[in-house]
């Protein structure tokens, strides 16, 4: 029954989604709104990072940025099945990339693409499928339906390795090694393994090591790709990508990471609403820290 229920449910979010835009504009803003009021939990762990992250903006203000995020989300959601289904044309007319001679520049090195968990991006990587076969890492989903859905959606276009975490980076690795560009989600907190406490907004966070030692090991660059929602779609933009030096007198695994996070930082401050802000950051604390989420 419950994969017969969630069958039905994306197959009318797939029909809504291909269906007129504004009234997926509307459901997703009702959808979104009722969301925030029901969902107390997710509710809680939004405004707790928000606290964490703004301390200087007023609680009526963070409480504006949890809203907006939450119908966000919503829009993110829906549309998702469009980009998962859509046509190429229409895929490429809902979603831009930009400045992709960031990525061209190394063409002679490894590349990794710093993906940041922005609500836009599943459009930006399945966008940069049209023109680039990449590897990527993703968690699998417990509803065997849904994780179905999933794996078919984000690997629509030029044959994708798509990795399970559970099955760990080694074919990751071998892929960046043979040239293929790895699309990296850096910035989920999955407890202290390879991992160490960075800043984030000032907070020590539990932040992954993999694109530093990577970057090091193999002399890969590192350019981000971050994708933003717009009125009309979406603008996934590639910025100007950089080198973790394998030498610790330049630069440290922990300086590494805190440059990452900086950027990571920089481009919340500028959509501080379409960030994850519902995933708990900061569920790994420090020695003697206490719990941020109660």
């Amino acid at each position: 029954m419950n994969r017969l229920f969630t069958w039905v449910a994306l197959w009318c979010c797939r029909i809504l989604a291909l269906g007129p835009r504004p009234l997926l504009r509307l459901v997703a803003s009702a959808l979104g709104s009722l969301t925030y009021r029901l969902a107390p939990s997710r509710r809680a762990i939004a405004l707790a990072n928000l606290r964490i992250c703004f301390p200087t903006r007023t609680a009526i203000a963070r409480e504006e940025i949890a809203r907006q995020h939450f119908v966000c989300y919503a829009r993110a959601f829906l549309e998702r099945f469009e980009i998962w289904f859509g046509s190429e044309a229409r895929l490429r007319s809902r979603v831009s990339l930009n400045d992709i001679h960031h990525l061209e520049v190394f063409a002679d090195r490894p590349v990794i693409i710093l993906a940041p968990h922005f609500l836009g991006l599943d459009a930006g990587g399945v966008r940069l499928q049209l023109d680039r076969q990449f590897a990527s890492m993703y968690s699998q989903q417990s509803n065997p339906v849904l994780d179905d859905w999933t794996r078919r959606g984000r690997s629509r276009f030029n044959a994708p390795l798509l990795v399970s975490r559970q099955h760990g980076m080694t074919p990751l690795v071998r892929a960046l090694k043979r040239g293929m560009p790895l699309y990296f989600l850096p910035d989920m907190d999955f407890g202290p393994r390879d991992a160490l406490f960075a800043p984030f907004f000032g907070e020590p966070a539990a932040t992954v090591t993999t694109v530093v030692r990577l970057a090091r090991s193999l002399g890969a660059a590192v350019v981000p790709l971050v994708t933003r929602m717009t009125e009309d779609g979406y603008e996934a933009r590639f910025y100007p990508g950089w080198l973790h030096p394998n030498d610790d007198a330049q630069e440290t695994i922990a300086d590494g990471v805190a440059r990452m996070n900086q950027f990571i930082e920089a481009r919340i401050l500028e959509m501080p609403e379409q960030y994850l802000w519902t995933h708990r950051r900061f569920k790994t604390r420090p020695p003697g820290a206490a719990s941020v989420y109660g």
